[in-house]
């Protein structure tokens, strides 16, 4: 309760999204109040991806004369007849919101390009609903143009690249040879150890007869996987900090392999501190959508040099039995004390100091018998796999996964501290699935693809594994459940 009033209170003070016109709307150029649209936040970047490029300073003395959005002085200048234009409260005297709008296939329609490389319907609506509250525009501030990934063929480069620095620099090491190692993220001071865990068989599932056993979790069928390496620990704030605040490098040339190498995109700043006040360093990094766990991956591979995902399932639930049949790695025994002593559970992380109920330090139990800690409880962690009933199964199925088409639902596992989780989440064969309502409370429109307000309970674990894969799967592993036409940051 302590953690759901803590969330709800910083998300509701930290909103700056309306869902109406404001009638007390500021002139250009003032400072928006609260309750409007904020548009550093939520308009620049449509502007700048969609608009800039082709309407600014530089453009304008190239070609003699033009229009000009890049600063508000010129932004407000103009008519429909004149291609440009924002007139404060009036979006349909406004050309940038009415040229938005026009059909594909008329030749006024702005930007001049392919339907997937426009702006969404959202944010279209949300240009309308900037101008209606007066077009509120922070003084002196002059926008430049951003860059927007074309679907598949930016995408495509950057995967090659980083698939030629792996295999510039990759070893092959026999199954038999695995041993533990530490990575550093290089220009940081952050690293993470990998353990390694060899290939094997097992039966992927929960028996029917198994304590708090939910439906989802049958029927059991046999599963070969490949050796790989998994984290010791859940990825940490330490590390994760060092890619939410990645600075690219702008002086690379564009179109080479350097360039493209450091195109990655990187998290939007979120809205509110994403620990909610639990902790950051050593704590599990948590409210990190799928798709942001996945550019976490991919961009940990680029900066390392070393292939890393996210576990699928079937690895997760393999290295989490450890060679164990029981609901849990230690065995069956379920009593509070045995959960106590081997996870952080809603039932012994209440903090009596900051009444809150939040997640711990990776690392503070007991380790599972192939090292990992924390597999059971404190938060639960991204798998690979899109949700999907289980299926029965002849044979031994290998290596199998579910590549998610849509950014709803996949898969975590583990269970967590969370008060609303219940215990037998805490099992090795127990399955959550995403929902739209983990980022319930998110301000923005439309929602991050980075960010999960209502996720506190979700973390990361990441695998390496033994084989280095092609280039085209590391594009769909990077790229599961949610379009890749987005912006580099």
């Amino acid at each position: 309760m302590f953690l759901r009033m803590f969330v709800v209170m910083g998300v509701a003070l930290s909103i700056a999204c309306a869902t109406g016109a404001n009638k007390d709307a500021p002139a250009a150029g003032k400072p928006a109040k609260p309750g409007t649209v904020d548009f550093v936040k939520q308009i620049q970047p449509i502007l700048e991806y969609n608009c800039v490029g082709c309407h600014r300073e530089e453009r304008f003395k190239e070609n003699g004369g033009g229009y000009q959005i890049d600063v508000m002085k010129t932004a407000f200048k103009g008519s429909k007849r004149e291609g440009a234009g924002i007139t404060p409260g009036e979006p349909e005297e406004s050309t940038i919101y009415v040229f938005m709008t026009l059909p594909l296939d008329d030749e006024l329609v702005m930007p001049p390009a392919k339907k997937e490389q426009r702006p969404t319907k959202e944010e279209i609506a949300l240009v309308k609903l900037w101008i209606e509250q007066g077009a509120s525009w922070p003084e002196g501030l002059q926008l430049k143009p951003q860059k927007k990934l074309i679907k598949g063929e930016d995408e495509n480069k950057i995967v090659e690249a980083i698939h030629t620095k792996i295999m510039a620099q990759h070893k092959a090491v026999a199954e038999a040879a695995m041993k533990s190692y530490v990575d550093k993220i290089p220009n940081t001071l952050a690293s993470f150890e990998m353990v390694p865990i060899k290939g094997g068989t097992f039966l992927m599932g929960s028996p029917s007869n198994e304590k708090g056993r939910g439906k989802e979790e049958g029927p059991q069928r046999r599963v070969k996987v490949s050796p790989f390496w998994m984290g010791k620990h859940e990825v940490t704030w330490d590390e994760y900090h060092k890619f939410e605040y990645y600075k690219k490098n702008e002086k690379l040339k564009k179109d080479t392999q350097p360039y493209y190498l450091d195109a990655t995109a990187t998290p939007t700043p979120p809205y509110v501190n994403m620990d909610f006040g639990m902790g950051t360093g050593r704590h599990p990094a948590i409210c990190i959508t799928h798709h942001g766990a996945n550019k976490y991956c991919e961009w940990l591979s680029m900066k390392t040099g070393h292939f890393y995902r996210l576990p699928t399932e079937a690895e997760w639930e393999y290295a989490a039995r450890a060679g164990t049949t029981t609901a849990y790695s230690w065995g069956a025994k379920n009593d509070q004390a045995t959960l106590n002593a081997n996870t952080w559970n809603q039932k012994n992380v209440y903090d009596p100091i900051t009444f809150i109920i939040g997640y711990r330090e990776v690392g503070k139990k007991t380790a599972n018998p192939w090292g990992l800690f924390d597999i059971h409880g404190n938060v639960a962690e991204w798998v690979l796999d899109g949700y999907a009933p289980y299926q029965p199964a002849k044979g031994v199925l290998v290596n199998p996964w579910v590549k998610g088409t849509k950014p709803y639902p996949h898969v975590a596992r583990g269970g967590s501290f969370h008060e609303f989780m219940p215990l037998t989440k805490l099992r090795s064969a127990a399955r959550i699935y995403s929902e739209p309502n983990w980022k319930q409370q998110d301000p923005q429109l439309p929602k991050s693809i980075w960010w999960l307000t209502d996720a506190t309970f979700l973390g990361i674990r990441i695998v390496r594994p033994l084989e280095v894969p092609s280039q085209e799967q590391m594009k769909a592993y990077w790229n599961n459940g949610v379009e890749y036409d987005v912006p580099i940051d």
